[in-house]
């Protein structure tokens, strides 16, 4: 598919599916459209016979910087409308990738910041070029991690260290990144595509149908379901919009102001 906001390709013979986020004057910002094009993407994915490998990753200089913070702008009730019908489309869109047999690998280059960092945490691998910066942003504007973040923070890191990164904006260097348990490999910027290709290929010619089912009794163990726990972020971002740290915090990001 050659969508203008998502790409995706399909080998036949490696069985391996790519999925770029395709906004890049914006840094794959997510809005509505591009999240709809998200789910679009996952879905013709999803038909496809022989799937082996999914590989997520942001045209340009980013993964994905967060939300479209501008869509949010403006009454409350205008800012639940703009994150609802971007959760809409993102939310079905990670439990149809968490269904699915083939395992997810994020590739990050740049940044990797709110809806990103929840995209990334979201894959059962993540590769990230040396460069990379990690951050849950959420806390500048006043809101919760959506699009299934606060899920897996809780689970591939902990509460301590979800807290962290919540709590005292901490920005993650890829090599911190991978030291906490976020990112299973780094690659200097002239090696990224070579090393993301052999971690591909190590996974593409795994069992994919066991990997799925391992993917199934993990999401398991890990306890809240996480259906139940997109709609329970869904609500706690609603109600944040109703804030004035909310309205406050869209505002100094759209002025580049503390």
């Amino acid at each position: 598919m050659t969508d203008t906001l998502v790409t995706t390709a399909f080998d036949t013979e490696t069985g391996v599916a790519r999925l770029t986020f395709n906004r890049p004057e914006a840094l794959n910002a997510i809005n509505v459209p591009l999240a709809k094009a998200f789910l679009e993407a996952v879905q013709e994915i999803n038909k496809l016979s022989g799937v082996r490998c999914i590989v997520l990753t942001g045209a340009g200089r980013a993964f994905m910087a967060g939300g479209d913070v501008s869509s949010m702008a403006g009454t409350s009730e205008q800012a639940g409308a703009a994150i609802s019908a971007i959760l809409d489309a993102v939310n079905p869109a990670v439990l149809l990738l968490r269904s699915m047999d083939a395992p997810v690998i994020a590739a990050v280059r740049g940044i990797a910041a709110g809806a990103g960092l929840s995209l990334t945490l979201m894959a059962d691998l993540v590769i990230a070029e040396e460069g990379a910066k990690f951050l849950v942003a959420y806390n500048g504007i006043g809101a919760v991690p959506d699009c299934g973040g606060s899920w897996a923070l809780a689970h591939k890191l902990g509460a301590g260290r979800a807290a962290e990164l919540m709590l005292l904006g901490r920005t993650l260097s890829a090599a911190e990144a991978r030291d906490w348990g976020m990112v299973n490999d780094i690659a200097p910027d002239g090696e990224f595509e070579n090393r993301l290709n052999r971690m591909i290929e190590k996974v593409a010619q795994g069992p994919t149908r066991a990997y799925g089912a391992f993917r199934q009794l993990i999401d398991r163990a890990n306890g809240d379901q996480l259906a139940d726990h997109l709609e329970a972020e869904r609500a706690a971002f609603l109600e944040m919009t109703r804030t004035e740290d909310f309205a406050e915090g869209v505002s100094a990001f759209l002025a580049k102001r503390p």
